[in-house]
């Protein structure tokens, strides 16, 4: 073992050497297919010449100038074009490294908005059980994720959250998806009732929940009535689509699909492709007006905000995206790939649901599909698919603590929007094998 502070440093990890396209080598020489992007990240696969030359004509040109003292051409074109995805020609984009920088940048912008209002006791973020927004403490004040959260617990806010919109565990077989999201989004009214809507500044959900529940999307109605409710009681509406949007679920942001606009949204993962580290919190003009008006500036930085090169890579990859049509891809291959998984695995005994949206989908795995019990947390089956896939040439995304925080487990699948038929095959007939390999009780 070398100086490095590996994530897991029981584990061995082989040495990633070259990826071209939807495959990634081995020091060893050994090829795996990736069927996660790693986690949701690489969306346009490896090595596209596009993003490379992009990224080698800035490094060139201007790598990096802090933009406390300047700003950058891609930064500038990059946050147009995202403003042209996000429909609100006044919309601001704050640039930053990742998704937990911009989930902290989103809780901060909050905050600091109903202070430029006047509204001092605006400080709670309600968010929901089961969801994920970051590794930071203020992101992980937001998460719902008892795992992640409990080393840490006595360093975090004790923010409210309410129930995540998960008709696989919650929905009664009486209700109908609209009745079910309805009733779901009352838990937001109910929270704000509890807690007092001037004590709170924010609500905070996935649009699609990614690695805490293995890609859930809500049922139809919840998020036009969570809308409603945020707009009733005067508390903003932030978005977290670092892993849903970008273009992963067939459309740039997942919220188009809803039917809504969110007041805030972050992005990360499909911004940069993996191609370079960049994530980005997109608010309406209002709330930067605001701020701008009662402060003159947004009192908050890293030192790589706005990050020339990799605001470069961002402009390319979004740019492949729509000169290539991905977004018609995602959603063809996204068809493809869940037909293929429903095929092969709907009948599958420890199968218990098969969802998500365009190239985020998920299977969760139970101990029996007819009661769906979940998978018991000490059988440690996420680790052993992992090592598993990846004997077999696999990169796939499996979690625990499903079900309840503790027990249950899932896969995620969030393969570049590059696949081709052939790849569909060969990421399920690899993941076939995988789950044949493991047990599950």
């Amino acid at each position: 073992m070398g100086n490095v502070f590996y994530r897991n440093p029981l584990h061995d990890y082989p040495i990633a050497m070259r990826a071209e396209g939807v495959y990634l080598y081995d020091s060893e020489g050994r090829q795996y297919l990736d069927g996660s992007g790693g986690a949701a990240v690489s969306c346009l696969g490896h090595g596209h010449p596009d993003v490379v030359a992009a990224i080698k004509a800035q490094v060139e040109q201007l790598a990096f100038a802090h933009t406390a003292f300047f700003t950058n051409e891609p930064q500038e074109k990059l946050a147009s074009k995202l403003v042209g995805r996000f429909g609100e020609p006044d919309a601001k984009v704050y640039f930053v490294s990742g998704g937990s920088e911009a989930n902290e940048t989103a809780l901060k912008l909050a905050r600091k908005y109903w202070v430029a209002r006047g509204h001092n006791d605006k400080h709670l973020i309600i968010s929901r059980k089961q969801s994920y927004h970051g590794n930071t403490l203020g992101a992980l004040s937001m998460s719902g994720n008892p795992g992640r959260n409990a080393v840490y617990s006595p360093m975090l806010h004790d923010w409210p959250k309410i129930e995540p919109c998960y008709a696989y565990r919650h929905q009664l077989a009486n209700e109908s998806d609209q009745e079910y999201g309805l009733r779901c989004a009352a838990e937001l009214e109910a929270a704000i009732q509890s807690h007092g809507a001037d004590h709170i500044a924010a609500f905070v959900a996935e649009t699609v929940v990614g690695a805490t529940l293995g890609a859930v999307p809500a049922t139809r109605a919840y998020f036009q009535r969570i809308r409603e409710i945020c707009d009733r009681h005067e508390i903003l509406l932030m978005l977290d689509e670092v892993m849903a949007g970008g273009g992963r679920c067939g459309s740039y942001f997942a919220f188009e699909q809803e039917g809504i606009v969110p007041d805030i949204v972050t992005l990360a993962k499909g911004l940069g492709g993996g191609y370079q580290p960049i994530g980005a919190a997109i608010a309406r003009g209002v709330i930067h007006q605001q701020i701008v008006d009662a402060f003159g500036s947004f009192a908050h930085g890293h030192t790589y905000v706005g990050h020339a090169t990799a605001c470069a890579a961002g402009l390319a990859v979004t740019s492949v995206i729509e000169n290539d049509n991905l977004l018609a891809r995602v959603q063809e291959n996204g068809s493809l790939l869940r037909v293929a998984l429903e095929q092969e695995f709907a009948e599958h005994p420890n199968v218990g649901d098969i969802r998500g949206r365009g190239l985020l989908l998920g299977l969760e795995l139970v101990e029996d599909r007819e009661t769906k019990a979940p998978i018991k947390a000490e059988l440690g089956l996420p680790e052993k698919i992992r090592t598993t896939a990846m004997t077999n040439g696999l990169v796939c995304y499996p979690g625990g603590g499903t079900a309840d925080g503790r027990d249950g487990a899932h896969v995620l699948l969030a393969p570049p929007y590059i696949y081709k038929s052939e790849h569909v095959d060969e990421l399920v007939d690899k993941l076939k094998l995988t789950l044949a390999a493991v047990t599950f009780v």
